[in-house]
Formats: C-alpha cells, structure tokens, sequence
C-alpha cells in the first residue's frame, strides 16, 4: 500500500491524465488512448480513493461523467442527469455487480435484468413537449450538454413527433446516435476520394457529423439512433419495467434494439453476453460490450446511484480487438513536454473496421518488457483508439534478420542530448522551444479551442510556419502578415486573410484560457481555472511561491513546482510580456473569497439541484470562504442534499452530519 503522500501526487498525476482523455474522447471525438487504457488507468484512481476517501475531490474523475461541452454550442442542463456506467470485465466482475444489488435489496431470488448491445456511439438526450421534439442535447459532463436540437431533427430515425394519441405533456428519451458500418465506410470511401477528412472509427464519425454548425452538413452524414431509455416524465403514466419502456418507446416511433431481451441472474447475463460476442462482427453497428439494468423501476429507485452510475446498471465490456501483423520499424516522436515516445510503424491491417498503421509503444522499458524488435510480427490491440498498443510479440515466428530497437541518445528533431533521470522511464529532449517538434506541438496547443481559440491555425499550417522559419514563438503568429500567410501551401488569400481575422478577434481571452495556453507541464483547463480563481490576476500567480501555490484546491507539490519554475524563466516572462504588448488581454478576475459566513466549514454537495448546477453551487459556496469536497467524512459540516441523493446522503445520516436542502442552501446563500 503506498503512503497517503503518495497517494495524492499520484492522484494528481492519474487525474491529469483521464482528464485529458476523457476531453479527447468526448469533446474532441479524437480518442488518443485506447479504453483499455484509459479503464487501468481509472480503476487504479478509483483503488486509491478507496483507500484514501479524504482525497477524493469534486474534480475527480470518478465523480464526473464524460467531459465539458463545447464553447461553440448552447448549454443546456439536462433535468436529469445523463448518467455513466459503470463497467465489467468479466464473469467475476458482473458476478460481484450482481451480489452487490442482492445484498442492497436484501432478497435472495434471482434477478431480472434487461440486457441490450452497447452501441458506441454518441450519447443525446430528446425532450419532447405534448409529443413534438423540441429540444437535443448531448451527455457533455452528465448535468450540460450541447444544443444539437438542429442536428437531431436532420436524422431520419429520429422522430419529430410522438406516434402517440395522447403524448405525455413532457417526455425525455435517451438513446446514442451512431453511424452505421455500411454508411461509415461509404463516408469514408468518398471522403479520401475528395481528399477531404476521414474518421478513424463509425463512433467519431457519428459524434463529428452530430456537432456540425451546419445542420444540412449532419443530413448529409448516414446516421441512426437508438432509444435505450427515459429520463423525465411529466402528465403521463409509463409502464413499471425497463423492457416495457422499450415497447413504449418503439410504438412512440422510435428505433430500439432487436438484440434486447430480458435475462434472469448472473448464467443470464453472461450468456446474453457471450451470444452477443458470438454475433459481434456480422451487426450492422459497433459495439463495444453489453449493458444489463435491473428491470424492475421500483427495484431501481430503490437502488439509487452513486457519483457518477446508477447502482442498477452495468456495462460488460468486451476484451480489446486483435490483429496480428509485421512491424516494420521504430520511430521517436517529440510531444509539447519534450518526452522521446517510441512508435512501431506496422505494415497496415484492417481492425474492427479500421486500417492500422501505427501503434504506441509508450516507452523504453515497454520495448525491453515485451521484447519488441524491428521485423517481428506482433499483435495489436484495438478499442476505439486512434494509435493502437502492441500487446505482445509472436516469438514462434520471429526470424533471425529482426533487429534490436535502439532508443537514441540526442532528440530526433533537434539533436540535443536526451536527458534520462535516473529512475523515471521517460526520455526528455531539454531543448525546450528550441526544438522544432516540441515548438510545433506548443504552437498546437496554445492555438487549440480550449487556449486561444485560433479557428483555422492546424497542425498542417504550424508545420509551414515552423519549418519556413516564420514562427518561433507564440508571439510570432500575431505578428503574421496576409502576405506570409497566403504564400503557404494551400491557403490562398481568403483563407489568410480568414486567419488573420481570427489572430486579431481572440487576442480578447480569459486568465483561465491564456493560463491553458501557455502550456504549462500538468496544468489542464481544471488547474488553470482554479487558479485565475483563486488569485484573479496573472501577476498574483507570476508572485506565488510554491507555498502559496499548494494553497490553491487541488494544486499538490509537483504542479506547484512545476507553475513556480515556469514564471521563473525569464524567456517565458519575456514572452508574457511581448503577447501582452501585442494585444492580447485579459480581464482580471474575483478572487474567491478566503474568508466568509462558511470559512472553516466543509460542504459536500450530492443530488439534483434544479435551480443552479453543482459547479455553481460549489463557486458560491466558496465564494463565502466554503471548502467543498467530495465525499461524506467525519470533517463534514454540512451535506446540500438535491434530488435522487444517494449513498452520500445515507453516510451522513449515519455520522449525525447537518443535511441541507436546495432551499435551506439558497436562503443561505442569500443571507449577507
């Protein structure tokens, strides 16, 4: 068992992490991990903050679902929340779920579950009033998402109006829009022979064509949608069984599961599942495992949810798809950060649907582990990842001309010596901006829609920049003249003078969103929110020490030091200061009150707030010098109880804890 001083720097660092791929999966539809990854690495978060629940924090992972909503569309907050599911991965998984439900319910007879494929699509949410569809959302973060009320109407499974007589006067369904194999691969065929954008996979290529500003552009696209369930109900009486429900649904004109069928106990479930698997590659859709929910509503109500699932449901993943193939040779490329990361370069195979090219092999002692060398043949692994990972080397047909993959001593961009501290299994290219690779990924990441924003500034045009000497620092690209721009590949005048025009209207940014942007190691949009919060202006945290910093929620000593280091460079003040002087700007913001009615006091929030979200809830609360956690202890004062309070409100029942309700919290909010 590692130390609890271990245990939040490596809460932090794991935090960091699924937050980044939880963004690109979500909102960017460009996962860069596969599930595998992303589930170990969130399972290890989810064993330490059992063994340490005073760590766990709001920001936590594992007590969110899914990731922000874009800036480009509404917001809107969902009456209910859209839910995630908690997974299995085995028959001992699934068994375990099972006994955890009979022991709640305290009944010892089998239960019935109503079991579905997962369909890896794009999870929306439609609201229809006295039957006609009036508005979309995506799951986003589980309590807002995006207005795609447009985009849905453009899909053809998706009905406008309710094939009922006497509609609800409210009816929420839920369900995934997703692209069909045929249709994707048919997208994609005409895409290359356009030379436009290909999808790595039917799911991004469902989530891309669902978040089009032009409505015209997703009724072009081949999307579907299933129903797989209900979330508010008003002015109507809906059967009492989840399977039922379904019926219901398919006679309001929705599309849902042939597959789905109801199941009786654990042999049920898993012979659901492995029917399923059996009949995996000839469905007309991706699916990434099975989804059991305890049939019975009022078994389900009486379940209730913890953070972030609902107790009654779980999704039985299936194992990763492999795929045997030669690699031909190991390359090295340099990220923003100056890691070294090693790629096998495959000859390409077709994976679940997609041809595979490249896969991750993460670092030097990966390569010693699996024993990887040029020419062997390997197998590789799938899951609705982008760059795959080699799962392990066929030995028996390894041949005598394969050869040892050699990690180099200086940076493969620059030529720098690599640094390799003792005990960390990354190499570091020192170079810092004077790497060309790890300038370009800079220059990506602070133009990037959660940075700066700049709208038409890709990968492909920063590539020109750099390699044409144009650009060598952030301040650079504000001093671009159309002239440059227009003489770069492929751009022309209207498109540089397009790019110009974006350069000049996002030089007005937030501290948040320039924080982000200047890239700064572990500090993501979270980190650099609660920061401008805290201290409000750029130069109260340019004047941090490092103790000052660690006083921040959430901040640790390792991304205290690595803050404290950054504004302790004087290139990077410099270069502050140039931007600054070219234009862009920001306004300072409140700090967050350090002392109010509730310093000292710790709330913990759980349920359904109807009037305010949770995020809002909690910015108040410390506005009055509150300190907001995560999780029911000892330590709390008190817990603001909302709608569906689960096993949070029962923790603080049982310690004596002041409960609070949403009207009790904004009569206090309200008192000066």
């Amino acid at each position: 068992m590692i130390s609890r001083e271990e245990a939040a720097q490596r809460l932090e660092e794991l935090k960091a992490k699924l937050r980044e791929y939880s963004y690109q999966y979500h909102s960017l539809d460009a996962p860069t991990v596969s599930d595998l990854v992303y589930d170990a690495l969130y399972q290890e978060l989810l064993n330490i903050e059992q063994t340490y629940p005073d760590l766990v924090r709001p920001d936590s992972p594992s007590q969110k679902v899914g990731s922000e909503p874009l800036a480009a569309f509404e917001t809107i907050v969902h009456d209910l929340p859209m839910l995630s599911l908690a997974n299995a991965f085995s028959k001992e998984d699934l068994e375990k779920f099972i006994e955890r439900i009979c022991e709640r319910l305290n009944i010892q007879t089998e239960i019935e579950f109503n079991a579905e494929p997962k369909i890896d699509g794009l999870a929306i949410s439609l609201r229809y009033e006295n039957g006609r569809l009036v508005q979309a959302a995506t799951r986003g973060d589980g309590l807002r998402g995006e207005n795609v009320t447009a985009n849905a109407k453009a899909i053809k499974a998706i009905p406008h109006q309710l094939a009922l007589p006497n509609p609800p006067n409210i009816l929420e369904v839920r369900g995934e829009v997703y692209m069909p194999i045929k249709g994707f691969e048919a997208f994609n065929q005409a895409a290359k022979e356009k030379a436009e954008k290909v999808f790595a996979n039917p799911r991004n290529a469902a989530a891309g064509s669902l978040r089009q500003l032009d409505p015209a552009i997703t009724a072009s696209r081949p999307l579907s949608f299933f129903a797989y369930g209900v979330g508010r109900v008003e002015g109507g009486n809906l059967p009492n069984k989840h399977s039922d429900i379904l019926r219901y649904l398919r006679q309001c004109g929705f599309i849902i599961s042939e597959q789905q069928r109801v199941v009786l106990g654990l042999e049920g479930c898993f012979g659901f599942y492995q029917e399923i698997a059996s009949i995996r590659q000839q469905l007309p859709f991706e699916i990434d495992g099975v989804v059991y929910k305890v049939n019975d509503l009022a078994l389900q109500r009486e379940l209730g949810f913890i953070s972030r699932a609902p107790r009654w449901a779980v999704a039985h993943k299936f194992p990763a798809q492999e795929v045997e193939t030669l690699l031909e040779k190991v390359e090295f490329q340099v990220g923003r950060t100056g890691a070294v990361t090693p790629v096998a370069r495959l000859v390409p195979v077709l994976v679940g649907g997609v041809t595979v090219s490249n896969a991750t092999l993460h670092n030097k002692d990966e390569i010693l582990r699996k024993d990887i060398r040029e020419g062997d043949f390997v197998i590789i692994r799938r899951a609705g990842d982008v760059i795959p990972e080699v799962v392990r080397v066929v030995k028996e047909k390894r041949l005598s001309t394969v050869r040892s993959v050699q990690m180099p001593k200086h940076c493969p961009s620059c030529q720098t010596d690599l640094l390799e501290e003792e005990g960390e299994v990354a190499v570091i290219c020192p170079a810092g901006w004077n790497c060309p690779a790890q300038r370009k990924e800079s220059l990506w990441h602070f133009a990037s829609r959660n940075a700066m924003n700049i709208d038409g500034l890709g990968k492909k045009i920063i590539d020109q920049l750099v390699d044409d000497g144009l650009v060598k620092s952030p301040a650079d690209l504000y001093q671009l003249t159309v002239t440059q721009l227009a003489e770069l590949d492929r751009l022309g005048q209207k498109s540089a003078e397009n790019l110009i025009m974006q350069l000049n209207k996002n030089k007005n940014t937030s501290l948040s969103r320039f924080l982000f942007a200047l890239g700064i190691s572990d500090v993501g949009q979270v980190t650099a929110q609660t920061l401008a919060q805290h201290f409000g202006s750029l130069e109260a945290i340019m004047a941090a020490n490092v103790e000052s910093l660690q006083n921040v929620q959430d901040v640790g000593p390792v991304v205290a030091g690595h803050i404290y280091h950054y504004f302790q460079s004087q290139q990077n003040l410099e270069e502050i200061q140039v931007l600054k002087g070219l234009g862009v700007n920001w306004p300072n913001e409140t700090p967050l009150a350090k002392e109010g009615k509730f310093s000292g006091k710790t709330f913990v929030l759980t349920g359904t707030l109807s009037s305010l979200s949770r995020d809002e809830a909690k910015a108040r609360l410390q506005a009055f010098g509150a300190k907001v956690a995560g999780s029911v202890s000892k330590n709390t004062d008190v817990l603001v109880a909302g709608e569906n309070a689960g096993s949070k409100l029962e923790k603080a029942q049982e310690l004596g804890v002041a409960i609070w309700d949403e009207v009790k919290l904004l009569e206090s909010l309200a008192e000066t």
